[in-house]
């Protein structure tokens, strides 16, 4: 049966195990991006000798923060062309009331790049099929290995050998396997 998810999940009771799966893993060749542990309770990063995570969040609030700003000041300075109001030999463009206008995009440019950035680095929404056992909420720990195109065998074999009592099959395999029963009878 061909791996059409390139994913697989292997259950442990121990959180040891777990990372000498990570450890067997690694040295069959999977890096530290095609691997994540799941949990029902929060463990400190690298608990298990996970690779740390990388990230660049904080560069979208600066982005959004000079685009709400460009923004606010192109709105404020296009609507007083389009629509001069000379008062009393006042300038045209007034740089006070323009302030508060710029504050205003700035943090809303920011904000809204902000939270968009966080869908973006959180890797969300993620529409991929992925194995997942309710298990996991009952105290197991699950190690999940993404893009296993080709080598699910080697994965499970990984697994298997570190300890996981049980490897679940990706979701398309499961959904197979009773249309494979039903189609034998």
């Amino acid at each position: 049966m061909a791996d059409e998810t390139g994913a697989v999940l292997g259950l442990f009771e121990r959180p040891d195990d777990v990372a000498a799966a990570l450890d067997r893993l690694r040295a069959a060749g999977f890096t530290g991006h095609d691997l994540a542990v799941l949990t029902d309770s929060p463990y400190p990063e690298g608990a298990f000798g996970e690779e740390p995570v990388r990230h660049r969040l904080y560069v979208f609030p600066f982005v959004g923060a000079a685009c709400g700003f460009a923004v606010g000041l192109l709105l404020t300075i296009a609507t007083q062309f389009s629509f001069p109001l000379v008062t009393g030999g006042k300038p045209i463009l007034s740089i006070p009331p323009m302030i508060n206008v710029l504050y205003e995009g700035t943090m809303l440019g920011a904000l809204i790049f902000t939270f968009l950035g966080a869908l973006f680095e959180s890797r969300l929404p993620d529409f991929r099929p992925t194995p997942y056992d309710p298990r996991i909420t009952e105290g197991y720990l699950g190690v999940l290995v993404r893009r296993t195109a080709g080598h699910a065998d080697e994965a499970r074999a990984a697994l298997r050998a570190a300890g996981a009592f049980d490897v679940v099959p990706p979701p398309s395999a499961r959904e197979e396997a009773p249309r494979a029963l039903a189609a034998q009878r």
